[in-house]
């Protein structure tokens, strides 16, 4: 794929593991087919030390994850909401477990991975509804689950950051204090004529018209002309106030753009927030994690603010 001249190339080992395991998001065949191309792909055990326990939470499935002693600096442990990604079609609490368990040990958290209704079966604004009753619940009630819900943030890749984002801007108006919005290549504005949807429009893992595609499942039936903040978080009219954010997107990414400018919005409200752009990844590298060094520091990097985030004083 031609880069412009200031852009790095496609991280070479990252090249060669997709060549070996090739894999593009698309809606093909339909939900279910495309659901099970998620679930095929491989996937390396971590952390299966952890204790892991599936439950119901708001009547929404989750599965929590706490940390160990060893990286948890306190108890009871801070709490993150984790919101996975896979275009509010795919994705579930066995495809994100891994990614939940790398959450648990690299912020030292109780990590609430939220299994919400997908679409195109359960539309907008079903997921949001899922999301933010777990979260309103585990605000209230987290001792219950041996963990600090004074120190509390959400993270999310993907469409689950546009979730994560999502739920900050609810938590703010209902008065939930955040420690931190982790947002892995989030889609918040929905403006396909930032440069990198262009730039990027065949990139590897996600397309720009699969960002379409699984947008129109997934909210179809709203005129984005008139969208709420709840679909469309960089439309909020607004942005102060917010918990501090940590946006880190991708330089191979049809959303790299989007995430940069909810950054800039967000600072232009007077929120705190850290913009990282692993330039030679592409859109879904958190799964890329552990086999390509520069996914693996890219995705440490961001725990490292989550941590630094629980964990202050």
């Amino acid at each position: 794929m031609p880069v412009s001249d200031d852009k790095p190339a496609l991280d070479a080992i990252l090249e060669k593991v997709l060549e070996a395991v090739p894999f593009q998001l698309t809606t093909d065949g339909g939900a279910e087919a495309a659901r099970q191309r998620f679930r095929d792909l491989p996937r390396r055990p971590v952390h299966e030390h952890l204790r892991v326990e599936d439950r119901s939470i708001a009547g929404v499935p989750v599965r929590l994850y706490w940390p160990t002693e060893e990286t948890s600096t306190t108890a009871p442990p801070p709490i993150v909401l984790f919101f996975h990604g896979g275009g509010w079609v795919v994705g579930d609490l066995d495809t994100y477990d891994g990614t939940a368990r790398e959450h648990a040990v690299g912020a030292g958290a109780l990590v609430v991975s939220v299994d919400y209704r997908l679409a195109p079966e359960h539309p907008f604004p079903a997921a949001v509804d899922d999301v933010w009753a777990v979260t309103q619940w585990v605000a209230e009630h987290g001792r219950e689950l041996g963990a600090d819900p004074n120190r509390l943030a959400v993270a999310g890749d993907s469409a689950g950051g546009n979730l994560a984002a999502v739920v900050a801007q609810l938590a703010r108006d209902a008065g939930v204090d955040l420690a931190l919005q982790l947002l892995w290549y989030p889609a918040t504005t929905w403006d396909t004529s930032l440069p990198s949807f262009t730039e990027n429009a065949d990139a590897p893992i996600l397309a720009l018209d699969a960002v379409a595609e699984f947008s129109k499942w997934y909210a179809g039936h709203v005129n984005t002309r008139e969208a709420p903040a709840t679909l469309i978080p960089a439309r909020s009219a607004n942005l102060a106030g917010l918990a501090p954010a940590y946006i880190a997107v991708a330089g191979h990414d049809p959303l790299r753009d989007d995430g940069v400018q909810y950054g800039e919005l967000l600072r232009a409200a007077g929120v705190a927030a850290e913009v990282h752009n692993a330039q030679t990844l592409v859109h879904g590298y958190l799964g890329y994690a552990g086999i390509v060094p520069a996914a693996t520091e890219a995705t440490d990097r961001g725990l490292a603010g989550l941590r630094a985030a629980l964990h202050s004083d």
